[in-house]
């Protein structure tokens, strides 16, 4: 069950850009279809998601969406698309529908949900 805040941004973002409300709703759609028992609340201007801990956060940006990991340097990145110098976060950068396949977002919201089981 969504949440009136979790209502609110969607459709905060929704009125600011159509575009990127779609790829929201996308990202949230993978999530879930990943990690069906996953939770989400508004944290930081963005969606949280966590199982037991936290794993993932969905941004909202004018011309992206950040797709951020508490704990992104813990994971492996085969595919080079982490970015983020900083010692422990770490995120990817999505721009277009295709950049969810392209970029692999199930392989990392998998290992960021399985490496937050683990801690």
């Amino acid at each position: 069950m969504i949440d009136e805040k979790t209502e609110q941004l969607l459709r905060d973002i929704c009125l600011n850009n159509p575009e990127i409300h779609t790829l929201v709703q996308s990202i949230r759609a993978l999530i879930y279809s990943l990690i069906p028992h996953a939770s989400e609340r508004v944290m930081y201007g963005g969606l949280m998601f966590a199982d037991t801990t936290p794993f993932c956060g969905i941004f909202a940006y004018t011309r992206h969406i950040s797709l951020e990991f508490g704990r992104g340097c813990d994971l492996q990145d085969p595919y080079q698309v982490l970015e983020g110098k900083g010692k422990i976060r770490r995120h990817i950068k999505i721009q277009a529908a295709a950049d969810i396949e392209d970029k692999h977002l199930n392989a990392y919201l998998l290992a960021a949900h399985q490496n937050s089981l683990e801690k």
